[in-house]
């Protein structure tokens, strides 16, 4: 898959890093390109994680979690071509390149030769396929929930390399070395900033079923 080039245009510099996208805007556009219910919760995941480090990290909680929000915003239109077409679609809409590059950061080494270099990008990074593990983790319990689930059942499944076997791990490990935090943290954390919208993606299931698992 052709990669996208590390060069920004000149151009598009201009008179573009005033304008400071909203949360409104954001899922306005998100929803203009993206219809699926699996996709629009991931967004919704991606941002209550970002969200959530964010705070931790006393960063700009909505700038995190609107880049989390719309990370994706091609990938439904475009799945060979992911973030081919991201950057062109937030330039015209007059996001800042701040914006656009952090969005296309996460895709690093699987669709875009632009590494991680701020925070914001490397937690990106780091959480957008674990927030699929996280989910499918929940899924599977008695009381399919995340608000009750341990970071070590995260971790079993974590082993077992055909559960969730679309989700990268090496990708995860890779953004928890560039975070300079052990994967159980990252983990902790991830599944903190979930169970803020749990109710909305369907996580927040029966907590207080036991398991061990």
């Amino acid at each position: 898959m052709e990669k996208i080039a590390q060069t920004i245009p000149f151009r598009y510099y201009m008179n573009i890093m005033d304008h400071k996208p909203t949360r409104e805007e954001a899922w306005t556009i998100l929803t203009e390109h993206v219809n699926s219910p699996s996709l629009v919760s991931h967004a919704l995941a991606v941002e209550a994680v970002m969200r959530h480090f964010a705070r931790k990290k006393s960063a700009d909680e909505d700038l995190w979690g609107i880049i989390g929000l719309i990370h994706d915003v091609d990938y439904e239109e475009h799945p060979d071509e992911h973030l081919r077409h991201a950057p062109e679609i937030l330039r015209r809409h007059g996001w800042p390149e701040e914006s656009v590059r952090a969005v296309a950061s996460h895709g690093w080494g699987l669709f875009t030769d632009i590494a991680p270099v701020t925070d914001l990008e490397k937690t990106l990074f780091a959480i957008d396929e674990l927030t699929g593990l996280v989910a499918a983790a929940a899924r599977v319990r008695p009381s399919r929930s995340v608000m009750d689930l341990p970071v070590k059942s995260v971790l079993k499944k974590w082993k077992d390399k055909g559960f969730a076997a679309g989700v990268d791990r090496k990708v995860i490990e890779k953004g928890a070395t560039l975070l300079e935090v052990p994967l159980e943290e990252l983990i902790a954390d991830t599944i903190e900033g979930m169970k803020a919208i749990a109710e909305t993606i369907g996580l927040k299931g029966n907590p207080g079923g036991t398991s061990s698992t």
